[in-house]
C-alpha cells in the first residue's frame, strides 16, 4: 500500500484552458477518496495525471516515496512504470476478446510466463466472482459483469493504485447499489489505494473514507462523507453534495436574539450564533430532511425555530418517506417526510436549528453551521 500526493499540481490545455488548478490532495496508504465534482471540472484530468495519461504543467505527484511527475525538475515517469490501475467509465473492454484475454492483456504486456497468467487471471477472476465467464465474450455479459471484468484487468497486475472513472455511469439504477457495495468491500479485502471520481452524491457518500470535491479544477473542500455533508465549506459544496434549501436574506438583531429575515422566511436564530453581525446579507440553507411539518398546534421544542404556515403543493412517496412541497406565500420549500400528507393540506413548518446552515452572501462560504 502506497499513498498518492498532488503537490500544487496544474494542468493548463491549450494556451488557456486550466483544467487543474494548484491541486494540494494526499490519498492516503489502503484510502479510499472519492473526487467529485460536475463534469468538465477537472476530475477525469486528475485521475489521469495520476496515471501517467497527462503530465502537468506544473507541480508535482508522488507514488509512495516515488517522485513521478515534476516538470521542473525535469521527471516524468511513463504509465507502465507507475504500476497503476485504472478502471475508465466506459470499461474500455476488447469486443474481440475473451474475458479471459481481457483480463489477461496487462500481464501479457508484462511477458509474463503463461502459467503465471493463467493462474493470477483465475485467481482475481474467482474472488471478483465472474469465474464461469472466462470464456464469454463482452457482448454476452451483463453490465455488472463487464464492470467486474474491467475491474480484475486493473487488478489482476496487483497494483499500488487503483483509479477509477465514474465506474457505475453505464450501470442501471438497481445495479448501481450492488456494484457499489462490491467495489468497495473489494476495495477494503485488498487494502489497495483508491481514488474514484463521481458527479454522483450517493457514488461519495457511500463508499468514501474521504471526499474531495473540485470544482473548476480547484479543491473546495476535503473531509469525511459527513463532514462535507453536514459542514459544507461553502454553497457550491453544501448544493452539490445533496439536496438543500436556500434563502437569502439578513440577519436582524433584537436584544439578545438574532433572527433571519428572508421576507417569506423568517426564523429566530440558536442562542449561541456567533460571528454574524446585525444586518449582514446571508444566505440560509437546511436540507429537506432537517424540516418537520405539522398539522397540529406549534410544537414546543428547543431545538425547532418555528418559520410559518404553508400549503403542501406536491406530496410523492419515495419507499419509507415522503418527498414534500410546500408553498410559504410565494417561496417553495423542499421537505423530506416520514409522514405523509395531502396536496392542499395546510402544514406548520418548522426548521430544525441545529442543522442551520448560514453563508456570507458575497463570498458564499460557510460563516456558521
Amino acid at each position: 500500500m502506497v499513498r498518492v500526493y498532488l503537490h500544487e499540481v496544474t494542468k493548463i490545455f491549450g494556451k488557456n484552458v486550466v483544467a487543474l488548478d494548484k491541486v494540494e490532495l494526499e490519498v492516503k496508504s489502503g484510502e479510499f477518496m472519492v473526487v467529485m465534482g460536475p463534469s468538465g471540472h477537472g476530475k477525469t484530468t486528475l485521475l489521469r495525471v495520476v496515471a501517467g495519461l497527462e503530465e502537468p504543467t506544473d507541480g508535482e505527484v508522488w507514488i509512495g516515496d516515488n517522485l513521478v511527475a515534476s516538470p521542473k525538475k525535469g521527471v516524468f515517469v511513463p504509465p507502465k512504470d507507475r504500476n497503476v490501475g485504472m478502471v475508465f467509465q466506459n470499461w474500455a473492454l476488447y469486443p474481440h476478446m475473451k474475458v479471459f484475454d481481457n483480463i489477461a492483456f496487462p500481464l501479457r504486456i508484462k511477458k509474463l510466463p503463461k502459467d503465471e497468467i493463467e493462474k493470477k487471471v483465475k485467481e482475481i477472476a474467482e474472488v471478483l466472482g465472474i469465474a464461469e465467464t472466462l470464456d464469454r465474450y463482452p457482448r454476452q455479459l451483463s453490465g455488472g459483469q463487464q464492470q467486474r471484468v474491467a475491474i480484475a484487468r486493473a487488478l489482476v497486475k496487483e497494483p499500488q493504485v487503483l483509479l477509477m472513472d465514474e465506474p457505475f455511469s453505464n450501470l442501471d439504477a438497481r445495479i448501481r447499489v450492488t456494484a457499489r457495495a462490491f467495489v468497495k468491500d473489494i476495495q477494503r479485502k485488498l487494502g489497495i489505494t483508491t481514488i474514484l471520481v463521481t458527479h454522483d452524491p450517493a457514488d461519495a457518500l457511500t463508499l468514501a473514507d474521504r471526499i474531495a470535491v473540485l470544482r473548476r479544477g480547484v479543491i473546495q473542500q476535503i473531509g469525511l462523507p459527513n463532514e462535507i455533508y453536514d459542514r459544507p465549506a461553502n454553497v457550491f459544496v453544501a448544493n452539490f453534495i445533496g439536496d438543500i434549501n436556500l434563502f437569502e436574506g439578513s440577519i436582524v438583531g433584537k436584544g439578545n436574539e438574532m433572527y433571519f429575515d428572508g421576507g417569506d422566511v423568517k426564523l429566530q436564530l440558536p442562542s449561541n450564533i456567533q460571528g454574524i453581525a446585525n444586518s449582514q446579507n446571508v444566505i440560509l440553507g437546511i436540507r429537506p430532511e432537517d424540516i418537520v411539518l405539522t398539522k397540529e398546534a406549534q410544537l414546543s421544542n428547543n431545538d425547532l425555530a418555528y418559520v410559518g404556515k404553508g400549503i403542501v403543493e406536491i406530496s410523492e412517496f419515495a419507499g419509507g418517506k415522503f418527498n414534500v412541497m410546500v408553498k410559504l406565500q410565494n417561496t417553495e420549500i423542499k421537505v423530506v417526510s416520514s409522514t405523509s400528507f395531502s396536496l392542499g393540506d395546510a402544514v406548520n413548518i418548522y426548521f430544525r436549528t441545529s442543522k442551520i446552515k448560514i453563508f456570507d452572501k458575497q463570498s458564499e462560504n460557510i460563516i456558521y453551521g
